[in-house]
């Protein structure tokens, strides 16, 4: 077969894989091409295996690049070689999806051909989808948290980790927080990971209470969020090397402990993490021989006497959930801006709002801009709304029509 113009043939272990469109810029600034994508995960690719390779992957999809709409795609594509692998999963909602596993340094380069920048493994093995050997602890600040802060928060979750006899694995996420990943025996089902993992948040929030959190409801968090919905079963993050959506081409690095307290999220691109691979190696290359129970949390979790958190929204109600009503309708004054599939679009809707009434903009904090990622089926898009707590009550403007306001997104 002919070679199409522009696109570019890769001769990976005895596996022929074709990048086409090579030389598009999937990261303006950078002057990222996609076939510069594919050859970073080929220079990495021992280290990406390891954290996304035999397990099945969800595909996130930036065919025009960063700048451009992107997509999740469950299922793995019909057309495809023989030789890729997929594994059928079944999800909250019901449905089945089979779902590429990576195996090798060829999937990794077919998957970046497609545009898949992000590696979004799920927490199990091929060879076996209900019991989870990762646990997944998400570092997320809220808005206006120093990164010093998350590497403190990150420190105290090491602490508590090994108080209970477990590893913490640390890497940046590529963007403004940390993940630690724990590996575990393959004993527990994603029920009883998650209730370890809200266990560990609760007591990160015990020893550090001015400066994390284990509050679901972005309207009742401070500091450092430690996501433990991250552990629920169909959630997926961006594993270790995975290449970030961000202007730099940041990358999700792994780190061992004694780089936390110094190092940057911006230390580390697609271009220079290649560099740092091949002259330190992979710094989570003992991962998987250091797999632990989570009993302690488990036991840990009767203690702290304090019952289930509330679950996402695509869940099904949980035996012993409390009940799933936001703090904004209960007893905070929170009012909705605007809903976009661009997130650009829906800030712009902020800016007008606050053009508009330019004496409530002025008291309020980083913290009380609520910035939600909705996902939908294939997409994700943007709510906005912002907290008037730190607002004077006489000041507080009541809840106006949208802007924008795409309505079709509530029910996507």
């Amino acid at each position: 077969m002919a070679r199409k113009p522009g696109s570019e043939t890769l001769e990976i272990a005895g596996r022929e894989v074709t990048i086409t469109n090579a030389a598009k810029l999937l990261f303006p600034a950078a002057k990222v091409t996609k076939l510069d994508v594919a050859r970073y995960y080929l220079a990495v690719a021992e280290g990406a295996l390891r954290g996304a390779g035999g397990r099945p992957n969800m595909l996130v999809r930036y065919p025009n690049g960063i700048d451009g709409e992107f997509f999740f795609q469950k299922r793995a594509p019909e057309r495809r070689p023989d030789w890729l692998e997929v594994a059928e999963l079944k999800f909250p909602s019901g449905r089945s999806a089979e779902e590429l596993v990576p195996r090798d340094a060829a999937a990794l380069a077919w998957m970046a051909n497609l545009g898949c920048l992000e590696l979004h493994p799920h927490p199990v093995r091929a060879e076996d989808l209900e019991h989870p050997d990762e646990l997944r602890v998400d570092l997320d600040p809220v808005p206006g948290v120093k990164w010093a802060q998350v590497r403190e928060v990150a420190g105290v979750a090491r602490a508590a980790l090994e108080d209970l006899g477990l590893i913490g694995w640390p890497k940046t996420s590529g963007k403004r927080g940390i993940h630690i990943y724990v590996r575990i025996a393959q004993r527990w089902s994603f029920d009883e990971v998650r209730r370890a993992a809200l266990t560990l948040a609760r007591e990160v929030e015990r020893r550090a209470p001015k400066l994390a959190t284990s509050k679901w409801w972005k309207e009742e968090r401070h500091g450092v969020f430690v996501d433990y919905n991250q552990n629920a079963k169909d959630r997926t993050i961006a594993s270790a090397y995975s290449v970030r959506p961000t202007p730099e081409a940041t990358v999700s690095a792994p780190l061992d402990w004694t780089e936390v307290a110094d190092c940057e999220p911006g230390d580390f691109t697609l271009g220079t993490m290649p560099t740092r691979f091949k002259r330190l190696g992979d710094r989570h290359a003992g991962i998987d021989a250091k797999a632990g129970s989570l009993e302690p949390l488990l036991e840990l979790f009767e203690r702290q006497g304090e019952g289930d958190a509330p679950w996402p929204p695509h869940y099904s109600k949980q035996a012993g959930e409390p009940a799933r009503v936001q703090p904004s309708k209960r007893k905070l004054p929170v009012i909705e801006i605007g809903r976009a599939k661009r997130k650009e679009d829906a800030l712009a809707g902020l800016e007008r709002w606050k053009e508009r009434h330019p004496e409530v903009a002025e008291h309020l904090e980083a913290a009380d801009v609520l910035v939600d990622s909705m996902r939908g089926r294939s997409s994700t898009w943007t709510r906005i709304r912002v907290n008037l707590q730190h607002v004077p009550a006489k000041l507080r403007p009541a809840q106006e029509p949208l802007d924008p306001d795409e309505k079709t997104l509530s029910s996507s």
